[in-house]
């Protein structure tokens, strides 16, 4: 009876040690698991402390350099910021912040939309500007704080090249009230970097020009003399070509088609009328 009892009581010291030693890795295991736990929580920490320090608040925007041609110069359409009063430094260029769910093309499109009241017009993305200092002017930090009311700390642009016939009738329903067609040696000193985008947008159109003869036209009217081409080009590219040498690049253009007619009531010798012929145009591209 003595051996039987010893034989369980060893039996139940055996059981008592191997459920002791599973509770001891049970606790050793729960330990390893909140050690882990809190190591990985802090490690998140730190790398949040380290983003904050180093991201910042970026907006992202969009201008656009809107060309236009009136006499023998280049323009560019400007408006004024403020609506309540006048100053030459406070025209710039249109502009607007992106919407939550717009792409940037859409959302310059919509800028020259709420303009001109012209749709789908001829836009070209050139350059992103995003100088850490391009929004730091007292004047401009207040201007953005009354206008959009967030916390930017960085102001990153997409800038746009367009272009426009000076006397097309434009349907202003944008925020911007005051609008205005400066010509490009006139420009005043403008908000933000906004001289600086016009500067890199003027070696911009002329890359566009050689890409895409055809958008210049855009510039001139329906039926265009030799002379308002050639002086459309010397705004373009700021230099003067000789009148004998242009007439033979005329005739090197096919898609310049001359016209029978000639100007009216003019108290010079009657220039004959050009036009642009976008069939052969497109034709010349794919030969």
């Amino acid at each position: 009876m003595i051996l039987i009892f010893n034989k369980y009581l060893i039996v139940f010291f055996m059981i008592c040690n191997k459920l002791n030693f599973i509770y001891l890795t049970y606790i050793a295991c729960k330990n390893i698991i909140l050690f882990s736990y809190i190591c990985i929580l802090n490690c998140f920490k730190m790398m949040r402390k380290a983003m904050d320090d180093k991201f910042i608040h970026t907006y992202l925007s969009v201008d656009c350099v809107v060309f236009g041609f009136d006499n023998n110069q280049l323009h560019i359409l400007l408006v004024q910021r403020n609506a309540y009063t006048f100053n030459i430094n406070d025209l710039k260029l249109p502009g607007s912040l992106i919407f939550e769910d717009e792409d940037v093309d859409d959302a310059a499109q919509r800028v020259l939309f709420e303009l001109t009241g012209i749709k789908k017009m001829t836009l070209k993305q050139f350059r992103c500007f995003a100088s850490p200092g391009r929004a730091s002017k007292p004047e401009d930090m207040q201007w953005l704080d009354w206008t959009y009311q967030p916390n930017i700390d960085r102001l990153v642009t997409v800038a746009y090249l367009s272009l426009c016939k000076i006397d097309r009738k434009l349907t202003n329903i944008s925020k911007y009230k005051s609008t205005a067609w400066i010509p490009i040696d006139q420009l005043p000193k403008m908000p933000f970097d906004h001289n600086k985008i016009v500067k890199t947008s003027m070696r911009e159109i002329r890359n566009w020009v050689e890409n895409e003869p055809a958008i210049l036209f855009e510039l001139l009217p329906v039926k265009f003399t030799e002379t308002e081409l050639r002086l459309l080009y010397e705004a373009v590219y700021n230099r003067k070509y000789d009148v004998r040498n242009f007439h033979k690049k005329i005739i090197q253009m096919k898609y310049v088609v001359p016209l029978d007619e000639k100007q009216e009531n003019v108290n010079h010798r009657a220039a004959r009328y050009y036009k642009f012929d976008r069939v052969i145009y497109k034709k010349w591209k794919i030969s």
